[in-house]
C-alpha cells in the first residue's frame, strides 16, 4: 500500500486541522484455553495469557503513532466472552475474574478491556446467569472492564427475560456508581446482533469464530467528512454522497495501513478496519454537525433520518472501496454525551429520545450514551431496550442500548463523565407504563427474514 505526495499532504491536513485519528487499536485474545474448573487457576491463566499476548501492544502502537504521525487515541484489548468460561464459577469467582482483567489492563497501560460479556439471545447457561448476577458489582469495582449482553438476534428473536434482567443490572449499576453520575452504566452495552470483531468499547469482545489473537482497527473522522460537505454547499445529494465516499476511502486506507503494521509487529493476524464516524466532545468532531452541514438547521428536525441514512451508506461504500476487510460496526455513531452537536440539539429541543430511536434504524449502532432521570422505572428501561432490539432484528443489523439512569438526575440537568465520554443532558422518557408488556417475559420469535437457509 503506497501513497502519493498529494495524499500524504492531504492526510497531514486532516490530522492537523480536522480531527482525523485512529480511534482505537484493539487486540483480540482468545481465552478458550483458560477455562479451568478451579477459579484461582483460571484467573492465573487468564492474567498470564493477556500479559503475554499484550506485552508489546502499547509500545507498538506508540511506535506506529510516531512513525506515521497519525494520532491513535485508544489502545484496547477484547477477550472471549467471560460467560463461556464461567459455567462452574460462583459470583464471587467471577468478581475475581473481573479484578484479574482490571489488573492486567492497568499493568499493560491500555485504556479498556472488553469481553465481560454474555450471549443470551436464545437462553441462559449457568455461566450467563452468574455474569448477570455479578455485573453491577464488577462494573462498579473496576474502571477499565467493559461488558456487553447480546439479548436478541435476527435468527433467534428477542429474549425478553434477558432484557428485564439487563434493565435490573443497569438500575443497580447506576446506584452503585451514584457518586459518579452512574458512570458504571457507560461500560455496559445491550446488543442485538452483536459482531464479534467490534473494536469499539464498551461492546467489544473476541468472537468465538476469531483467531487466537487478532488486531482490529477503529478509525474516525467526523471533522474530515464535515469539511468535505462544507466545500460543496450546492451539490445535489447524490453528488454529495460521492464526495463523502471519496473522503472515507482515503481515511480507510490510512487506518488499514496502520492496522497492518501493528499486526505484523505483534505477529497477530489483521482482522478488520471499522470505519465508524465516532464523534468526540471536541468542537467540530460531531456527527450532528455533519448532518447540519448537509442543510438541516438543527440535528433532529424533519429530514434528519434521511440525511443520516445517506451519510451511513456513503461511509460504508467508501470504506468498501478502500478495503476488503471492513467489519465491526462501520457507519456513523450517534452517542449523545460524546457529540457536542447532539448535546446542543437536545438542549435546543430539536432532538428527543423518540427521534434518536428513529435515527438508529439507519445508523451504525443505536441509543448510545443516553442519560435519563434516575427515577426512570426498570420496566421503562426494558421497553426502551426492547424497542431498539426490534429495530435490529427486523432490519438484520446491529443495534444497541447504552443508557444511564443518573441517580438524582432530573430532565434538563447535565451529567459529566469526563474524557471521551463527555457530558450528557438528561433526556425525558415517555411517562406511560410498559410494565405489563415487558413482564410477560419469554422470547419474541425471530422474524420471517431470519429464515434464510
Amino acid at each position: 500500500m503506497s501513497f502519493s505526495p498529494e495524499e500524504i499532504l492531504e492526510t497531514l491536513n486532516m490530522i492537523n486541522h480536522l480531527h482525523f485519528d485512529v480511534r482505537t487499536v484493539t487486540l483480540g485474545i482468545s481465552l478458550l484455553d483458560c477455562g479451568e474448573r478451579d477459579p484461582a487457576n483460571a484467573a492465573k491463566h487468564i492474567y498470564d495469557k493477556i500479559m503475554s499476548k499484550g506485552a508489546n501492544l502499547v509500545s507498538t502502537v506508540k511506535k506506529m503513532e510516531r512513525i506515521y504521525g497519525v494520532p491513535i487515541i485508544n489502545t484496547r484489548i477484547a477477550v472471549t466472552p467471560v460467560s463461556l468460561l464461567a459455567g462452574n464459577f460462583s459470583p464471587e469467582n467471577l468478581l475475581l475474574i473481573a479484578q484479574t482483567l482490571e489488573k492486567a489492563a492497568n499493568e499493560l497501560g491500555i485504556d479498556f478491556i472488553g469481553g465481560y460479556s454474555a450471549l443470551v439471545q436464545k437462553g441462559f447457561t449457568n455461566g450467563d446467569r452468574s455474569i448477570f448476577s455479578v455485573l453491577p458489582e464488577a462494573l462498579s469495582r473496576t474502571n477499565k472492564v467493559c461488558a456487553s449482553l447480546n439479548v436478541a438476534s435476527t435468527k433467534a428473536g428477542i429474549n425478553m427475560d434477558a432484557i428485564n434482567q439487563a434493565a435490573a443490572v443497569i438500575k443497580k449499576t447506576a446506584a452503585l456508581t451514584k457518586d459518579h453520575g452512574g458512570i458504571g452504566c457507560a461500560k455496559l452495552v445491550v446488543f442485538a446482533n452483536a459482531p464479534g470483531d467490534n473494536p469499539f468499547m464498551a461492546g467489544a469482545f473476541h468472537g468465538i469464530g476469531e483467531a487466537e489473537t487478532v488486531i482490529n482497527i477503529g478509525i474516525s473522522g467526523p471533522g474530515v467528512v464535515r469539511a468535505t460537505i462544507e466545500r460543496f454547499p450546492n451539490l445535489t445529494l447524490g453528488a454529495l454522497a460521492e464526495e463523502i465516499k471519496k473522503t472515507v476511502f482515503k481515511i480507510t486506507r490510512v487506518g488499514e495501513l496502520i492496522g497492518r503494521k501493528v499486526s505484523a509487529a505483534l505477529d497477530a493476524p489483521f482482522g478488520i478496519v471499522d470505519l465508524s464516524l465516532a464523534p468526540t466532545p471536541a468542537p467540530g468532531d460531531s456527527v450532528a454537525n455533519i448532518l447540519e452541514a448537509m442543510g438541516l438547521e438543527k440535528c433532529g428536525t424533519h429530514g434528519t433520518t434521511a440525511a443520516l441514512a445517506m451519510l451511513n451508506d456513503a461511509v460504508k461504500k467508501g470504506g468498501a472501496m478502500a478495503s476488503s476487510y471492513v467489519g465491526g460496526l462501520s457507519g456513523a455513531f450517534i452517542p449523545v454525551s460524546e457529540d457536542t452537536g447532539m448535546i446542543e440539539a437536545v438542549e435546543a429541543g430539536a432532538l428527543s429520545l423518540s427521534k434518536l430511536e428513529a435515527m438508529t434504524a439507519v445508523c451504525s449502532v443505536g441509543l448510545d450514551m443516553i442519560a435519563v432521570p434516575g427515577d426512570t422505572r426498570q420496566e421503562t428501561i426494558s421497553g426502551i431496550i426492547a424497542d431498539e432490539m426490534a429495530i435490529g432484528i427486523i432490519n438484520n443489523k446491529t443495534t444497541a442500548v447504552r443508557i444511564i439512569p443518573v441517580p438524582g438526575g432530573r430532565i434538563g440537568d447535565k451529567v459529566s463523565f469526563g474524557g471521551l465520554l463527555g457530558e450528557a443532558p438528561i433526556m425525558a422518557v415517555n411517562s406511560f407504563s410498559s410494565e405489563k408488556f415487558v413482564r410477560r417475559g419469554g422470547r419474541i420469535p425471530a422474524p420471517l427474514r431470519g429464515l434464510t437457509n
